[in-house]
């Protein structure tokens, strides 16, 4: 940590937090039941377990004391995927320091921990209850926190406690605007211990500034969610799992990115009345937790389609030969989808027909695919509202709409082309967003 030492909140801000203090242990124990559902769904939560409370082990005690770190604060595997994009940024602007990432859920940390070096180290977020953050920020000891997309009051306020520099990458949804501004009162002063903030678009700057924070704190570096890292991803062993599937080199492929419950069905359904005329037309299912695995398979073994897992591997070949042609690949591990985009020749982005908010429909775009999404796309609002209007990308508003959106790219792959060129110029906008991004939550001018 810096040298400065306690530092007093300002009275607003201690307000908030003695608010924040009384009603989250409440929402914590109602919200317990179904938060420990979700963890053993998910696995791996017993792994590390003590770290929620503030508990190390020796080694990590000895990793995480010995260096003078930069923690990133990060939640699921979204934020951690672009939590890793800035990390690795980091480290080409400050090529000696460590660094630890802080994750929330166990499927954030497995894909954290796949990317962990001796240089980055990966732990459990802590429990935002003050003695455990308290207790978690004097044994990382950071020169500087940075927060992925959300915030955790205790631990930013022990931060600023402490002195250590403190700074934001927020996702701003309409939904959470309206819900910050309604409870303005309460929210503002702890935006206001930040440092500084990391916003995607120039009119973010004016809205949080209605939120209480300053302008002169608010940096517009561009949406890093939408500018592509230099090295490609590597896909031969990806290739290998379609080749054991009975997949063609030229076989049309449909790909539904982070889907949700209900858009699983709906692909299998359209990708049936596909193969009336696309024969060896082929579906790949990414959903965004891949713990309902066993209740996609569930819903879909009545349409009489071949699901093969991804990591059902003697399922897809016996004997060294392909077994039985494959019509669905679900793919039941993380960290993947962005190599799975580069065999799709269309896309489907989730969270959109049949939940509200949508994922991410940028990567396909930088992979040179053409995506389609549903009527629910208000997280990407900016981006979506800029290929509507310049016809790069389709909306579509029911499963019908869907079929005949994907046969009409299928039958012209020029037309199919050009929708994602346009797509892909329009997202060229925020390139190098990653790199002004990191700069920003490092404090750099």
């Amino acid at each position: 940590m810096t040298n400065k030492q306690h530092v007093t909140l300002p009275a607003d801000a201690r307000r908030s937090l003695r608010i924040y203090n009384c009603l989250f242990p409440l929402l914590f124990v109602a919200l317990l039941p179904g938060y420990l559902l979700r963890m053993v769904r998910r696995g791996g939560f017993r792994s590390k377990f003590g770290q929620r409370l503030g508990w190390f082990s020796t080694e990590d005690r000895a990793r995480l004391g010995q260096q003078n770190l930069i923690w990133v604060h990060s939640i699921s595997v979204g934020e951690t995927l672009l939590a890793l994009k800035i990390i690795r940024q980091i480290r080409k602007l400050e090529p000696e320091c460590a660094m630890v990432l802080s994750v929330t859920t166990s499927t954030g940390f497995a894909v954290a921990h796949a990317a962990a070096t001796d240089w980055l180290q990966v732990i459990y977020n802590p429990l935002d209850l003050r003695t455990i953050a308290r207790r978690t920020l004097l044994l990382v000891r950071p020169k500087r926190l940075i927060f992925i997309e959300a915030i955790w009051p205790n631990l930013l306020a022990e931060a600023v406690r402490n002195g250590v520099p403190t700074t934001f990458l927020p996702r701003l949804s309409p939904r959470s605007e309206r819900r910050f501004r309604r409870f303005a009162a309460f929210t503002g002063p702890l935006f206001r211990l930040l440092d500084g903030l990391a916003v995607a678009e120039p009119e973010d700057v004016e809205r949080w500034r209605a939120l209480g924070v300053s302008g002169a704190r608010v940096r517009v570096t561009g949406n890093s969610k939408f500018d592509a890292e230099e090295t490609p991803p590597t896909t031969a062993p990806f290739a290998e799992v379609l080749r054991a599937c009975g997949v063609g080199e030229h076989a049309p492929i449909l790909l539904g990115g982070s889907t949700f419950p209900g858009e699983e069905r709906t692909l299998a359904e359209v990708l049936i009345e596909l193969r009336r005329e696309f024969l060896d037309a082929f579906l790949i299912l990414v959903p965004r937790h891949v713990e309902r695995s066993d209740a996609i398979e569930r819903e879909l073994s009545p349409l009489g389609l071949r699901i093969v897992r991804r990591t059902a591997k003697d399922a897809v070949r016996r004997n060294g030969e392909p077994a039985p042609r494959v019509d669905v690949l679900l793919v039941d591990t993380t960290g993947e989808l962005r190599q799975w985009y580069e065999f799709a020749t269309v896309v489907f982005i989730g969270k959109s027909l049949h939940a509200r908010g949508g994922q991410n429909p940028v990567e396909p775009t930088l992979a040179g695919k053409p995506v389609l999404f549903g009527p629910h796309m208000q997280n990407f609002e900016p981006i979506v509202s800029q290929w509507l209007a310049a016809k790069a990308a389709v909306q579509i508003h029911n499963p019908a709409e869907l079929r005949d959106a994907v046969a009409a790219l299928w039958r012209d792959p020029l037309a199919s082309a050009e929708l994602a060129s346009r797509a892909r110029d329009i997202a060229a906008a925020h390139r190098g967003a990653i790199a002004k991004t990191a700069e920003c939550l490092l404090g750099h001018s």
